[in-house]
């Protein structure tokens, strides 16, 4: 959601006409900036190359941002220690 509202809004291109610049499909950038798919390394790349954002930095915030993510559910996720398992 970052991107869209920080890198993509802020150019007032069209999705369909950033898809086309970037050579993904139309579908996999709107699931990005819709909040339905996780930013990959090539598509940070390509991100980076238009607008000079760094790939590892947009790496870094999708971690932190699924991290955080998880930690809001971390009691639904159970998990036996291992010295328990003896």
């Amino acid at each position: 959601e970052w991107l869209k509202s920080e890198i993509v809004e802020p150019v007032g291109v069209s999705v369909t006409d950033f898809a086309a610049r970037f050579g993904v499909s139309r579908q996999a950038l709107s699931r990005l900036l819709n909040g339905n798919a996780s930013l990959s390394a090539h598509m940070a790349i390509r991100f980076e190359k238009a607008f000079g954002v760094k790939a590892d930095i947009l790496l870094r915030m999708q971690t932190a941002y699924e991290l955080a993510q998880a930690r809001a559910h971390e009691d639904d996720i159970k998990v036996r220690k291992f010295a328990e398992a003896a």
